[in-house]
């Protein structure tokens, strides 16, 4: 990505803790713990009074103590008693005391700055020239696609000519900030077509900015997507797994750049930029 007004050289858990069950004191459950004192197991008392006094009052008591019994029995199993044991609910301290609970089920901020996602710079041993003068490189495999997406390219009467490929944080800094001074630019001005240091995916050794070798009159501008090289890239750039980064009114709010295009052609670039932008949960 480059300033339209400027050439630019060139030179991405553990699953939470569930809330912690309060322990529960004993093995009475809960709801039968919460009954009067008095009811909270069904007593045999009845049965025995009933036997003590004898005929038709022990047949009496023992009715009234199967009526007393299963009417226990039901009111318990209703309420998760004895007929149907349950663990005590969470306590609601520790549940809103709880980090993971507080955290869970809501997406970590992706880090973008200014609309620009952050990458780390490609390491140096993975970078090749795709210029016979090595002054533009891209890491090794987008090196390769590009060099025979070019070719191909030529084959058809078409010039692919790179701008812009890997850049060191030190060449972003002075591109977002020193021309941000000497335009007079705020930073989300400069940021719609400039990333700020640390934040570009020249960073990455996947992204080139490319010209058209028939028409430089065009390079780095919007008018470029007039060009037979564009065009061509509309039509073959997939086929070398590279793709258009900031197409018009894209959600990153960054200026169309018809000339910004990036390499995913493998599981690490891939990873580069879609997990990016992708909230983690």
């Amino acid at each position: 990505m480059i300033d339209a007004d400027r050439s630019e050289t060139s030179s991405p858990h553990a699953t939470p803790t569930p809330p912690m069950v309060a322990d529960i004191d004993d093995d009475i459950p809960e709801a039968l713990r919460e009954l009067p004192a008095n009811l909270a197991t069904p007593s045999p008392n009845w049965l025995k009074i009933g036997i003590i006094a004898g005929g038709s009052g022990a047949l009496l008591a023992l009715i009234a103590g199967m009526i007393v019994s299963l009417s226990i029995r039901s009111t318990a199993s209703s309420q998760g008693g004895a007929e149907s044991p349950v663990a005590s609910p969470p306590n609601s301290s520790t549940v809103n005391s709880s980090p993971a609970s507080a955290s869970a089920g809501s997406p970590i901020p992706d880090g973008s700055l200014l609309g620009h996602y952050p990458y780390q710079e490609a390491p140096p041993e993975e970078l090749e020239a795709i210029v016979p003068d090595g002054s533009i490189k891209l890491r090794r495999a987008a090196a390769a696609k590009y060099r025979a997406m070019a070719e191909a390219a030529a084959a058809e009467g078409v010039i692919l000519v790179p701008i812009s490929g890997f850049r060191s944080l030190e060449d972003q800094r002075h591109l977002f900030f020193d021309i941000k001074a000497e335009r007079g630019q705020n930073a989300s001005k400069r940021a719609e077509v400039s990333a700020p240091p640390g934040y570009s995916e020249h960073h990455t050794g996947y992204a080139v900015d490319i010209g058209d070798g028939n028409a430089p009159s065009t390079n780095l501008n919007v008018s470029f997507e007039s060009t037979a090289a564009f065009q061509w890239l509309q039509r073959n750039a997939s086929y070398y797994s590279f793709e258009l980064s900031f197409p018009p009114n894209n959600p990153q709010g960054i200026s169309y750049e018809p000339w910004h295009w990036r390499f995913v052609g493998d599981i690490n670039s891939l990873e580069t930029f879609y997990k990016a932008r992708s909230p983690k949960q």
